[in-house]
């Protein structure tokens, strides 16, 4: 052991040595008043009356050196016999959080090169005098505690660490318990955020509450240097922390930016984490040629962990101010999201115009089981609003929905209501028909019997209403039914499917159809037949070991010709020709039509699958239909037949060719002129985190073709600036630009379509972004706008955000700081 340890173990009071073993006294914490531990037989007694304090830092490192002695005795397991193992037991003296009867019943320990004081009354540590309890350690050259009043005194290099959030300076006088004190010319760090900043003076108000003076606030990583300056620093006459609410106030302060003074802050409160908290938010700045400037001061409430709200009104040169709001809840048994907006007096329509919306789904308990809801609310105040108020997603449309559902299920059955109603928004240069309005009831049982039949039935009542003059058609009242039965055989080298189907409706229509009659009626059945099965071999590529697998598939289907041509359309269209449609009885959705069909669909797939990781590297298909008869039922006069022969092939494939590229394609080619109907193409290129390259091709003969690009990516690659290690959601390092964009190109048009171009700047404290935009927002006319943001970290947001744009318009687009988790207090332990 070293002398001069063993010297300093000597002359420490509460302290005895029995040969090469160190024990320390217990002090028991409160409400006892200090009852001491009794030494082991025959110790010698060197101990003082001290309070509850136990003193020396020595004893805490000489520990590891006590334990390589083998005749250590087993003080923390003192109900446990040397002869059996020792176990681990759970502590709560790691716990994150320390609750407050730790905290009061703890012991205090307190720690110094050279001690002094007067039994019960005062202790003095100098030298790396150290003070120590949960969750809080006082550092200094000189520390004084004062026990009657629970207060220390440091002085000289005073360093306190609160849970991970530290304070450093000259002198500080704190009543421990009651975190009661003052600090003199402090400076602060926090543990949360990184936030840090200096002070002339902080008063501790309790525990969680800690007000400073003259003080500074920033998220700017301290470099070397007295001349440092932060990018962005908040400096305020009085700032008040409070841990509690995870908030900071400050008043009487100014945001400074570069050095330049960007705005006055009269009173202003933050975020301490990434949290939520009441206050305004920061004002957001935007630009377009629709609402001219604007300038909009949201305001954030709190409600409870379970509901918030924000009011945002918005300032508009060319039109008025618009206040809008959001009210988002989640409950045990519901949850949603209210949305609204109103401007009175509009300039640009010299109107008052508003929109809302209503999202919300739940259960509702019930005697005979649960209901689970949905409603889906949509209502604007006039036809040009979809225009007018582009921004704003759920409304940008011109057919809104009010949506209502219920839907029982219980034992196979299933109950479903539903009431629709549309609101559309109409333009005298560009008349569209409506939507019908339905009210509709659905029941459906269906069952998988021992016998390994898989049936169900289900009838649909609905009402169907439109403006007449619009649709061209009546309304009606249909009622529909469909009975089905079907036998899987299932085994692992394939399966086979029967199926039998009896589709029947019947209308009754508000005036006479084109033959005189106010109802119709019609029964198609439907046999089809479904069939495949899987190979597999060992394959591999570039040293991987894959399974090959070849899965060829029939489908076969027969329903016979019901003259349908007589009854109007009211939710039926078109099911698109792709790989799932090639595959169904029906080449309509919906319930009015139901196509005569007599065909037989052949597929052939390959796959190519991580023999360790089941992953899927590459899949190949093609399908082509031949129908042996021409199809008579069209969805309209205006659709031409599908005629008898073979259909257009279906080609497609999908290939990850790495872990960065992948691609993915589909071509439908019409083997009668050599041609492609319709193309995709798309691929995607992903090196490494804020790094991706997104392309598309799409082709459709006659109608468009189109060439899509997207990208996110760090400029700096273009002068050979490595990557940094911010660690994940964090960014690539400071000091780097990103481009940002998105172009859509119609090459039949020869123009763009729609346009997103940006920069990115990380600064590590600070982001800044600029994204100017063009959408489409119908044949002839367009809105564009400029969006900028200047982001500090860790405290706010300055402009109007393109963070949405970019999410939706960019394929796994990655924000340069997302989300972190919680700090531990032992992330930043002494």
């Amino acid at each position: 052991m070293d002398n001069r340890f063993y010297k300093a173990m000597r002359r420490r009071p509460g302290v005895t040595l029995e040969g090469s073993v160190v024990q320390p006294v217990h002090i028991a914490p409160r409400p006892m008043r200090f009852p001491l531990r009794a030494l082991p037989p025959g110790a010698p007694d060197c101990r003082p009356p001290l309070t509850r304090l136990v003193v020396m830092r020595e004893l805490l490192l000489a520990a590891p050196l006590a334990l390589a002695f083998a005749h250590i005795p087993a003080i923390a397991q003192d109900s446990t016999s040397q002869d059996e193992p020792l176990r681990l037991q759970s502590t709560p003296l790691l716990e994150d959080k320390i609750n407050r009867a730790q905290q009061e019943h703890a012991p205090m320990f307190l720690m110094g090169e050279q001690l002094s004081g007067r039994p019960d009354l005062e202790t003095i540590a100098q030298g790396q005098a150290e003070m120590r309890k949960p969750g809080t350690v006082i550092k200094a050259d000189r520390l004084e505690y004062y026990a009657p009043d629970d207060l220390a005194r440091a002085n000289g290099n005073v360093r306190i660490n609160r849970n991970g959030n530290v304070f450093e300076g000259p002198a500080m006088e704190l009543k421990v318990d009651a975190f009661e004190g003052s600090f003199e010319a402090p400076r602060y760090h926090f543990l949360q955020n990184d936030a840090h900043g200096e002070a002339a003076r902080a008063q501790f108000l309790d525990e969680s509450r800690t007000k400073v003076q003259q003080a500074s606030y920033t998220t700017c990583r301290r470099k070397p240097g007295p001349d440092w300056v932060p990018d962005w620093v908040l400096r305020a006459s009085e700032m008040e922390f409070d841990r509690d609410e995870d908030t900071g106030v400050a008043r009487g302060g100014s945001l400074y930016f570069k050095g330049v003074p960007i705005l006055p802050v009269p009173a202003i409160s933050f975020p301490l984490t990434e949290g939520r908290k009441s206050g305004f938010m920061p004002p957001t700045i935007g630009l377009d040629d629709v609402n001219g400037s604007q300038v909009s001061l949201p305001y954030y409430w709190n409600i409870a962990p379970n509901r918030d709200a924000t009011v945002t009104p918005t300032v508009m040169s060319a039109r008025g101010v618009d206040v809008a709001g959001e009210f988002r809840f989640l409950e045990p048994t519901y949850s949603g999201v209210l949305r609204g907006n109103y401007m009175a007096a509009d300039k640009l329509r010299n109107a008052d115009r508003w929109g809302a919306t209503l999202n919300q789904t739940g259960n509702l308990a019930t005697d005979i089981g649960n209901v689970a809801y949905l409603l889906n609310l949509n209502r604007v105040s006039d036809d040009n609003y979809w225009s007018d108020f582009s921004t704003n997603g759920a409304l940008r449309s011109r057919t809104l929905a009010a949506d209502v559902r219920a839907t029982w299920a219980r034992s196979g059955y299933t109950v479903l209501g539903r009431s629709l109603r549309w609101q559309t928004l109409q333009s005298a240069t560009s008349v569209i028909t409506p939507p019908y309005d339905m009210t509709q009831v659905n029941v459906q049982r269906g069952r998988l019997n021992e016998q390994g039949f898989d049936w169900s039935v289900q009838g649909d009542v609905a009402q169907f209403e439109s403006d007449r003059s619009l649709t061209l058609q009546p309304n009606t009242q249909r009622l529909y039914g469909l009975a089905q039965v079907s036998r899987p055989f299932i085994a692992p080298e394939g399966y086979i499917t029967p199926k039998l189907q009896l589709h029947t409706t019947t209308y009754q229509f508000d005036s006479v159809l084109s033959n005189g009659n106010r109802s119709a009626d019609s029964t198609v059945p439907t046999f089809s037949l479904d069939a495949g099965l899987v190979f597999e071999r060992e394959s591999g590529w570039q040293g991987r070991d894959l399974v090959q697998t070849l899965e060829p598939r029939i489908f076969y289907v027969r329903t016979p010709f019901r003259n349908q041509s007589i009854l109007p359309n009211y939710d039926t269209a078109a099911s698109d020709f792709n790989f799932a449609s090639i595959f169904t009885e029906n080449a309509f959705v919906g319930h009015d039509k139901i196509s005569d069909n007599d065909l037989l669909t052949f597929g052939l797939t390959t796959r190519f699958i991580e023999a360790e990781t089941g992953e899927q590297q590459a899949r190949f298909g093609v399908a082509q239909r031949y129908r042996f008869e021409e199809q008579l039922v069209t969805l309209n006069s205006a659709t031409a037949p599908a005629l008898a022969g073979w259909s257009d092939v279906l080609l497609g494939a999908g290939v990850n060719l790495s872990r960065q590229w992948a691609v993915d394609t589909t071509v439908q080619y019409d083997p009668t002129t050599d041609q492609s109907s319709r193309s995709t193409l798309g691929a995607r290129y992903t090196p490494a985190p804020y790094r991706v390259l997104n392309g598309a091709y799409r082709f459709q003969r006659n109608l468009s073709e189109q060439i899509d690009v997207s990208w996110q990516w760090p400029l700096n690659d273009m002068w050979g600036d490595a990557d940094g290690q911010s660690g994940t959601g964090r960014g690539l390092g400071e000091g780097r630009y990103f481009s940002v964009g998105r172009l859509n190109y119609s090459l039949r048009e020869t123009r763009l379509v729609d346009t997103l171009l940006g920069v990115e700047y990380d600064a590590g404290c600070w982001l800044a972004r600029v994204v100017v935009g063009r959408v489409q927002t119908s044949a002839t006319s367009s809105t564009s706008s400029i969006k900028f943001e200047l982001e500090l970290i860790g405290f706010t947001r300055l402009g109007l955000s393109p963070l949405e744009a970019l999410k939706s318009n960019i394929s796994r687009y990655q924000n340069l700081r997302e989300t972190a988790p919680s700090n531990s207090r032992f992330s930043n332990y002494d």
